[in-house]
């Protein structure tokens, strides 16, 4: 896949400085990608300004934060028109145990990232929250069990 031509080596090694550490100061960056602190803060600027770094965010458990539950879950619709999909995409934007929300190919249309308080909540959540969308052909659930990886940095080499 070829590399952005906006961007280069040194732009990729300070993303995944932030990647490992958003709280990082520019002179820390600075350091750990072999810049002096005012290029490198021009380019981090650079990079935020072109909406390559979208934002910052604190990673947090969501055992502890009281929502130990995550579940994926596959959505295909019964039919694909633009007024089905239009509003099955924004009820879906405005639920916030949806923490992410994938356009998929292959037999489910939809898969979600979603985080609930426990199993009487994810009852709760599809009958009062995914059914009531309607157009919907079937719903299937892979509750999270374990997690052997997880990560927000990207691979160095591209």
């Amino acid at each position: 896949m070829p590399k952005d031509p906006q961007m280069d080596d040194k732009d990729r090694q300070i993303i995944r400085a932030l990647q490992r550490n958003g709280r990082a100061t520019n002179l820390d960056i600075a350091e750990a990608v072999n810049l002096s602190p005012s290029p490198c803060l021009r380019r981090i600027r650079l990079l935020e300004e072109s909406g390559v770094i979208q934002g910052y965010r604190a990673v947090v458990d969501p055992r502890a934060y009281g929502l130990p539950v995550t579940v994926f879950i596959r959505i295909r619709l019964e039919r694909h028109s633009a007024e089905t999909v239009a509003l099955f995409e924004s009820r879906i934007k405005a639920m916030e145990e949806v923490m992410e929300c994938l356009l998929m190919t292959g037999p489910a249309d939809y898969l979600l990232r979603v985080v609930v308080a426990g199993l009487e909540a994810y009852e709760t959540f599809i009958r009062s929250r995914i059914h009531p969308i309607g157009g919907i052909a079937s719903i299937d659930s892979s509750f999270v069990y374990g997690t052997v990886k997880s990560t927000g940095v990207f691979p160095a080499d591209i």
